[in-house]
């Protein structure tokens, strides 16, 4: 049975019956349609019933969308004076897993209205007139506040499938674009010290078809990439899975447009007072997982090292 508000005569009444056409889920799609809710949400009309704390939360939310798709529950809990946990019940009450599911529908209209992202984080900080030890110190405490946060969300089952992802395919290639090719070519460089057949996925010359032609049924593309995303980025991953890669995401949540087309995704945090993503959790997360893959290929990561070191022996007179 589905629980559903009818729009009988302009007013929502409470209805539950089996799934019919004719019927409104209380689930929106787009911020548009929390807008509509809010008429009969606040005058008790509607099937879903908030109280007049959370009628408060959500009109303000709806009032500064730019915030609420960039801040995290923390940060929007202290900006509207209420709990993190105001939070999480408004989400669930409008239909929502969480917190994470309802903020995207904010990320996706302040991507689609063509906000600017960065220039609005470095306005944040324009406004921040802490001296700069203290700018040090909140910026060490959100980066632990991430970690920490990634270490509670990382499913035990999906490191483990994708560190052997990289063990054992035949091979790897990475993408990571704007400020996520330093994340990607640290993941291709480092992971290539200890096995055969890794690079960066090169689409600057000859495009995406071209770069992503050189990989078989079976071959791993990982992909990284977090609000906002990249969209060559998602289109590479959308035809890299239609081609029977197996795609690998690294991005923020589990709403990330990313996920659809990934075999396994792991999620990282980056919320700062930085006017970019903050990358301190996703260098922890790589690190902790090459050095799994370097556990599972054995013997062979050990040769391969010995083979750089080798080579870098050599190559010391020239150096």
């Amino acid at each position: 049975m589905c629980f559903y508000g009818v729009k009988m005569g302009g007013k929502y009444k409470n209805h539950i019956e089996i799934c019919m056409t004719d019927t409104v889920p209380f689930k929106a799609s787009n911020v548009n349609q929390l807008r509509e809710l809010i008429t009969p949400l606040n005058d008790g009309s509607h099937a879903i019933k908030l109280g007049t704390q959370s009628q408060r939360v959500l009109s303000m939310m709806l009032e500064q969308p730019m915030p609420c798709a960039l801040e995290s529950i923390s940060e929007l809990a202290s900006r509207f004076s209420v709990n993190a946990s105001t939070l999480s019940r408004l989400s669930r009450r409008l239909g929502f897993s969480g917190f994470a599911e309802l903020q995207s529908l904010f990320k996706e209209t302040v991507t689609h209205n063509g906000t600017a992202f960065y220039s609005e984080h470095a306005h944040r900080i324009q406004s921040d007139t802490s001296p700069e030890i203290s700018l040090l110190s909140q910026a060490a405490n959100n980066a632990t506040t991430n970690i920490s946060t990634m270490l509670q969300g990382v499913d035990a089952d999906d490191f483990a499938n994708v560190a052997r992802a990289l063990a054992n395919s035949s091979r790897v290639r990475v993408q990571g674009m704007r400020q996520f090719y330093s994340v990607g070519y640290f993941i291709a460089y480092a992971l290539g010290m200890i096995r055969s057949d890794v690079a960066m996925l090169d689409s600057g010359r000859q495009g995406i078809a071209d770069a992503l032609s050189s990989l078989e049924e079976g071959d791993t593309l990982v992909v990284i990439s977090c609000f906002p995303y990249t969209p060559s980025v998602l289109v590479t991953a959308e035809l890299a899975e239609k081609q029977g890669i197996k795609v690998i995401a690294i991005t923020d949540t589990a709403t990330s447009p990313l996920v659809k087309h990934a075999r396994h995704s792991l999620f990282v945090p980056n919320n700062s007072l930085y006017y970019s993503n903050s990358m301190t959790a996703f260098f922890v997360l790589i690190e902790a997982l090459l050095t799994d893959v370097s556990r599972l290929l054995g013997d062979k990561s050990i040769d391969s090292l010995k083979r750089r070191e080798a080579l870098i022996d050599q190559l010391k007179p020239f150096s």
